[in-house]
């Protein structure tokens, strides 16, 4: 059974929530967890969980942090001893099989890349992350930030990244994929996605359905919709203020609605938290995926808590046990033969 690694120390509320989060994966899933970080702090968080002498659960010492403003590279390259290096190296070892990451995106993407390791073939590893649309799934959006680059053969491997991520670990059939762009014409974008459409178009390892636009990303009419990591960022962080819009303009209507507005409201809200809110919350499922490396790497938000972390710990596990990183180079050597 493979163990997953949780950076205790990463995020806003480590270690408390980090911890809790762990616990409630151990004990909900049966889940083996590595904490990794300074055990000074997690053993007596443990103890008041009741949690210290569970079997499942294992503390892995790591005496430094890297911080949210420090640069990760260098903070990475200097700090041997931080618990995202030490919880890397776990993985790389094979000792877990993969790696949990609240904080830092910068640190976490570097711990993917010098500590983990790309996987045969792949030039860039990409940030997968999953979108709520309207068939009631998920779309999910790679690159949504872990490279700038906008390199034709770099959004045929996100293709590929995301392709293999859709049908393994959410059994997809025949994951449906899309690459973002202004129009479906063919012809239409910037000259590095309408050479990837030519590249996607000839190869046959992975279905290609075309260019999508803005809007299919969350209409559902693709599983996968592939861009570069500045324009999936921009997307993504968009799609977040959108949210925050619309819930702010909620309130302010019911607050200027009156008494009719405040009773409906009132009578709405069991069902808005059970269907709408719920759908939207990055807690309910933990984290972004870091594609592309020689084994799991979930990248969650700074403010996670117990929640997501628990949700989190989960698809980790789920992604260890599909051996993603076998598939994708298996991949990566069909097209290379088909063009051979």
């Amino acid at each position: 059974m493979n163990k997953i690694a949780v950076d205790a120390m990463g995020g806003d509320y480590a270690p408390l929530e980090i911890v809790k989060g762990a616990v409630l994966a151990a004990r909900d899933f049966k889940i083996p967890v590595v904490l990794v970080g300074d055990e000074e702090q997690i053993k007596p968080i443990l103890v008041k969980l009741q949690a210290d002498r569970d079997p499942l659960i294992e503390i892995h010492h790591a005496s430094e942090v890297i911080g949210m403003d420090e640069h990760p590279g260098i903070a990475f390259r200097k700090k041997k001893d931080a618990s995202i290096s030490v919880g890397a190296r776990l993985v790389k070892s094979g000792e877990c099989g993969a790696l949990v990451a609240p904080g830092s995106t910068g640190a976490a993407v570097t711990a993917g890349l010098l500590g983990i390791g790309r996987i045969k073939g792949v030039e860039r590893p990409a940030i997968l992350t999953p979108i709520p649309n309207q068939k009631g799934g998920h779309t999910f959006l790679i690159d949504s930030g872990a490279s700038t680059q906008s390199k034709a053969e770099t959004l045929l491997q996100n293709a590929i990244l995301g392709y293999v991520y859709a049908h393994k670990v959410h059994h997809i059939e025949n994951p449906k994929i899309g690459l973002l762009n202004i129009g479906t014409e063919s012809t239409k974008g910037s000259s590095a996605v309408t050479e990837a459409y030519e590249l996607l178009t000839a190869q046959k390892a992975i279905p290609f359905a075309g260019n999508a636009e803005g809007r299919d990303i969350m209409s559902g009419e693709f599983d996968v919709v592939v861009t570069d990591g500045f324009t999936g960022n921009v997307v993504l962080k968009f799609g977040e203020g959108a949210a925050n819009l619309f819930s702010s303009l909620l309130k302010e209507s019911v607050e200027k609605g009156g008494l009719r507005a405040k009773i409906g409201a009132l009578l709405m809200k069991p069902a808005l938290k059970q269907y709408f809110v719920k759908r939207l919350d990055y807690a309910e499922y933990g984290g972004a995926v870091l594609m592309g490396i020689n084994g799991g790497l979930t990248i969650c938000h700074g403010a996670s808590k117990a929640r997501a972390i628990r949700n989190a710990v989960h698809k980790a596990d789920e992604f260890a046990k599909a051996r993603i990183p076998a598939m994708i180079e298996e991949t990566l050597k069909q097209i290379e033969s088909e063009t051979d």
